[in-house]
Parts: structure tokens; C-alpha cells; sequence
């Protein structure tokens, strides 16, 4: 092959893995909302070294591990931060839903209407 033929298919590869990225980064979000609903922390520990073992173990070379881990830890740094803007944004709605009623952001009822 030649150089530009390379630089062609690596292109086709860049393209593929921003497209697999933002999949990626759609299931985080949906991992956000999950975790938001049930009052999950952002930050897994342990599902992260699952991660890790997963790639360790899909890994056929010719990337080390070890480089391989490294791109990794950047990708999972990426996708905690937009589960945790996922939740931001969630508790910005709940705060601007519950603004929007006068008084009841306080804890007070509705007024009520009509003869009694």
C-alpha cells in the first residue's frame, strides 16, 4: 500500500471510531439517567477495573496493555463526566420545574380555588 492508500484507511478508521465513541457515549448517558432514577454514584470503582479486564483480555495487539489502559482511562474519564452533566441537568430541571410554582419550592401547597 501506499502512503496516502494508508492514510485513506486510517481515515475510515478515525471516522468508525468516533462513530463507536458517540454510541458509546449514548449508552453512558442512558447509564446516567439509570443511575440518577436509582441514586447510584457516578463513579464505579469496581465496574471500571471490569472495564479494564474486558479490553486486557479483548487485547490481540499490536498495542500494549498498558497503552491500551491508558486511552481507556481517558474514555471512561469522558463518559463519567457527561453522566455526571446528565444528572446536573436533571436536578437543574427538578429545580426549574419546581420554580416555577410560586411557594411550592418551599414546601407550601397550591392555593385553592373555587368556593368552599
Amino acid at each position: 500500500m501506499t502512503l496516502e492508500e494508508l492514510r485513506k484507511q486510517i481515515d475510515v478508521l478515525d471516522r468508525q471510531l468516533v462513530d463507536l465513541l458517540n454510541e458509546r457515549a449514548r449508552a453512558a448517558q442512558m447509564v446516567g439517567q439509570l443511575k440518577a432514577a436509582t441514586s447510584l454514584p457516578v463513579y464505579e470503582p469496581n465496574r471500571e477495573k471490569i472495564v479494564y479486564e474486558n479490553i486486557r483480555a479483548a487485547n490481540q495487539g499490536p498495542l500494549p496493555d498498558i497503552e491500551l489502559t491508558h486511552i481507556y482511562e481517558r474514555i471512561i474519564d469522558v463518559m463519567r463526566a457527561l453522566q455526571r452533566n446528565e444528572l446536573a441537568s436533571q436536578r437543574n430541571n427538578a429545580q426549574a420545574a419546581a420554580a416555577s410554582e410560586p411557594g411550592l419550592a418551599a414546601g407550601a401547597s397550591p392555593p385553592e380555588t373555587g368556593k368552599g
